[in-house]
């Protein structure tokens, strides 16, 4: 078995990452991450919606990550930077998925490495990102230096129809 290696997913290498993409997030969505999706979700919407995220990677504005092992994904993160001009020092996380099965492996930890380094390439001085409020991720997110910058009640549902809080967070280069 192979060690898990850290991928920038391209526009030209997107179509090999796909299947597994749409994989992982269907995981996330049976394991009732609140991500943007509802249970039910199908392969087909789960594979338009990364179609879109191809078309934001070839605009510039995105870069996606997956991390693999053995050709499995495993977990991904997505960046995106903000095109206002008055926006211009931020990128917002998006998406950072773990396989229910590969969780405490490190892999998070791997991924926001390569966020704030393409950040810092970018000249974006200011990350922020939102996740469910009192979920284990906040811990993470702490533990990676992200400052909570409070919470909004019944912001997102989740995939079995609940609603949580959200938490913000942001972290300075």
């Amino acid at each position: 078995m192979n060690a898990a290696q850290l991928r920038r997913v391209t526009v030209e290498s997107f179509a090999h990452y796909r299947p597994g993409l749409v994989d992982l997030l269907l995981d996330a969505i049976e394991h009732n991450a609140s991500i943007g999706f509802m249970a039910g979700t199908s392969v087909e919407d789960a594979g338009r919606y990364f179609d879109e995220v191809k078309e934001r990677i070839a605009q510039g504005d995105m870069v996606q990550w997956a991390v693999v092992m053995d050709e499995r994904v495993l977990a991904s993160v997505q960046l995106v930077f903000c095109q206002r001009p008055n926006g211009l020092k931020r990128c917002e996380v998006r998406k950072l998925l773990v396989r229910a099965d590969a969780q405490r492996r490190g892999l998070g930890q791997q991924m926001m490495n390569a966020v704030e380094e393409v950040a810092r390439q970018k000249q974006r001085g200011l990350i922020y990102l939102d996740t469910e409020a009192g979920s284990i991720a906040e811990t993470f997110y702490l533990a990676q230096g992200y400052k909570r910058a409070g919470q909004i009640p019944d912001f997102a549902c989740t995939p079995d129809g609940h609603y949580k809080a959200t938490a913000f967070f942001y972290k300075t280069l």
